[in-house]
């Protein structure tokens, strides 16, 4: 009892500090100020505690499956035009491609060959002349939720650049992702950002017919007409190919920038080399063509390639203002979405009801702690206060541990803390009640101190495992809120553990060394 090893004293001593050192900004300053280095900084707070916004986004999962029986109407026609197939009819029904092929044997080659388009998809024959093609119900539903997975990535890609600190960001359902956005000053462009879809593709400009021919319905297959983006100089609609030459997910980096001739903001862009070797060879065969930069169905710009530029890079420009440049940059360096967003829900937190809510858990914190401290002392006497010496440090080292792992400190997180200071002195109350049994039946006071940190050990550990294992269980099928509170609650009961078994029982053998009682204060 009286004697600690160098190495558990330097073990205490060290994790004291630490705990000490990295909990101290959130004394230092108030919390939510964030005038230190990154790495020792308050504790972030959540959104019910400094206000922001809340957004519930659904994925448009049903536009990535369209999107991706066009690609397949797309390649049945490249692949029965390569077999000089002759055929009709190619369109979509539902959730199918389906082609009219007249001639029997050319029929049965295009099934041969159709099949080896993709290795999801059924080819089948029905009637004397139609084909269907559909993907199976399997590779539909791995799309759908590859769309979504990506989403969440892409918006937070998005969210990190725009330097909005701490979100959080969740997948709730099949489609659907929680954003929440601590301190956000301006919530509505960051809901811009997220809702765009910035798919950037290039595509050569069809000039066999014009775009108001088009409009009366004579356009060229394997061509659509889409609108140019608004304030743009020029046509209002361009006939545009299909087919892309470079896609956006080729590019490696985009920033803002200015024009040198007329000093206005553009966009420059690189591409990684496989997407610089198509720019080139795409820009090699059309000079003296349009080429249009299309962003979300919409025409940015259609220059003209002057010369093949073979440098992987380009720059855009299209009347964009300062911010505008630097939100498109910004959007293609996170990516195109998949699928386009809707905001399903959207809600502020003022940070006057946040600050209501640090308030009404400080109090609530103050008071448990003053009743914890006030009950020890006039339960256990000296004892007590030892116990009380290591709830504080408990507290304090939850606190180093929600900084170090980055956590986000929520309502129900201080709920959690609040929890945690009543468990960490149950620990000392099983430890000094074992003490007096000990005690009273006959051993000195050394040894019943003793056998009392010996014994009520194995009880300590089983409820706090088993403690813990709940909070584990509410973290891993938990979300937000709940996830606050079982990770506090997971803190706390690791901390308490050390701060009961080790930094309680070091006092207590310093308080004998000193002392050298002969019966127990407690």
């Amino acid at each position: 009892m009286l004697y600690f090893a160098k190495w558990k004293i330097g073990l205490i001593l060290a994790v004291c500090v630490a705990g000490i050192f990295y909990a101290l900004p959130n004394l230092m300053a108030p919390l939510g100020k964030h005038d230190f280095p990154s790495w020792w900084q308050p504790v972030n707070l959540g959104l019910d505690l400094q206000g922001g916004s809340h957004l519930l986004l659904e994925v448009a999962v049903d536009d990535v499956v369209k999107e991706q029986l066009n690609g397949l109407v797309e390649s049945t026609r490249t692949a029965l035009r390569e077999q000089k197939v002759i055929y009709r009819d190619l369109s979509l029904d539902g959730q199918t491609v389906v082609v009219r092929i007249p001639d029997a044997a050319g029929r049965d080659a295009a099934i041969g060959q159709l099949s080896k388009l993709d290795q999801a998809i059924t080819v089948k024959a029905e009637g004397d002349d139609l084909v269907r093609l559909a993907y199976t119900a399997q590779a539909l539903n791995d799309r759908k939720q590859a769309a979504v997975k990506q989403s969440i990535e892409i918006v937070r890609r998005r969210i990190d650049e725009s330097g909005t600190r701490e979100p959080t960001i969740q997948r709730q359902g099949a489609d659907r992702i929680i954003v929440e956005l601590p301190g956000e000053s301006d919530p509505e462009r960051v809901k811009r950002l997220i809702g765009k879809t910035a798919k950037l593709n290039f595509h050569m400009v069809d000039s066999s017919v014009s775009p108001e021919d088009a409009l009366r319905g004579r356009v060229p297959p394997g061509s659509r007409v889409l609108p140019a983006t608004e304030g743009s100089h020029g046509p209002k609609q361009y006939v545009v190919k299909r087919a892309v030459e470079v896609g956006g997910d080729r590019l490696t980096d985009a920033s803002a920038t200015f024009q040198s001739t007329n000093n206005e903001p553009v966009v420059s862009f690189r591409f990684d080399s496989i997407g610089g070797r198509r720019f080139g060879e795409a820009t090699t065969r059309n000079v003296g063509q349009q080429l249009a930069i299309v962003l979300d169905d919409q025409v940015i710009s259609a220059p003209v390639v002057r010369e093949p530029i073979l440098g992987g890079s380009g720059v855009i420009s299209g009347s964009f203002t300062v911010q505008g440049a630097q939100d498109l940059a910004l959007l293609l360096r996170a990516g195109a979405l998949p699928a386009p967003l809707t905001v399903l829900e959207e809600r502020s937190v003022g940070p006057g009801l946040g600050q209501d809510s640090i308030q009404a858990g400080a109090a609530a914190s103050v008071i448990g702690l003053v009743v914890v401290v006030v009950f020890m002392v006039l339960c256990y006497g000296t004892f007590g206060i030892i116990a009380n010496v290591a709830l504080v440090l408990n507290l304090v080292l939850l606190l180093a541990c929600l900084q170090l792992l980055g956590a986000t400190l929520t309502l129900p997180g201080i709920a959690g803390i609040v929890l945690t200071m009543g468990m960490a002195v149950d620990a000392n109350v099983l430890i000094y009640e074992r003490m007096r049994e000990e005690e009273r039946a006959g051993r000195g006071a050394l040894n019943a101190a003793e056998s009392g940190f010996r014994h009520a050990f194995g009880t300590i550990f089983d409820s706090n495992i088993t403690t813990l294992a709940a909070a584990i269980l509410l973290f891993y099928f938990g979300t937000g809120p709940v996830r606050g509170f079982a990770v506090t609650l997971s803190l706390g009961i690791i901390t308490s553990m050390f701060t009961a078994t080790m930094f309680t029982r070091f006092l207590v053998s310093l308080w004998f060394r000193r002392i050298r009682p002969k019966t127990l204060p407690i």
